[in-house]
């Protein structure tokens, strides 16, 4: 994240932030004021849930803003992951956005690279449907590894 931003929290919604979990008791907001790392408690997603190649890839990315002392291991899954997705989607869209996702990461913005990683479940689960893209099955051990 750049520069200042004000975030409106429910009561008890949680946000990750550079590794912390905050939790307040009533509903507030607050003010970024640095470069800080965050994700909202609605943008988590569950490894249950990890059930596409983009959904696992978002899954190994959220690691390294949740668990710092994991951050490690998740950015060498990461690593290894995005060359097999580039290499199997056939999408211009996904594969332009991996591409971006990736230079994201290496500058240090995890959390637009989970954002534009979103953008992306319509496309691909449009692409899924059609038949055009990786199935399921290929993926399995990347959320796996990232846990």
């Amino acid at each position: 994240m750049k520069g200042t931003l004000k975030l409106s929290l429910k009561a008890n919604e949680k946000i990750y932030i550079n590794g912390a979990v905050i939790r307040p008791d009533r509903k507030v907001t607050i003010e970024l004021m640095n470069d800080v790392q965050f994700l909202l408690e609605n943008h988590v997603l569950q490894p249950e849930d990890a059930s596409t190649p983009l959904r696992q890839l978002y899954f190994i990315l959220q690691v390294m803003l949740m668990n710092p002392q994991g951050a490690p291991d998740a950015r060498e899954m990461f690593r290894k992951s995005l060359p097999l997705m580039l290499a199997s989607f056939t999408d211009e869209r996904i594969l332009a956005s991996l591409k971006q996702v990736d230079r994201m990461v290496g500058e240090g913005d995890v959390y637009g690279a989970l954002k534009a990683i979103r953008a992306l479940y319509p496309v691909e689960q449009a692409a899924l449907r059609a038949g055009h893209e990786p199935e399921q099955r290929e993926y399995e051990a990347i959320a796996v590894g990232a846990r």
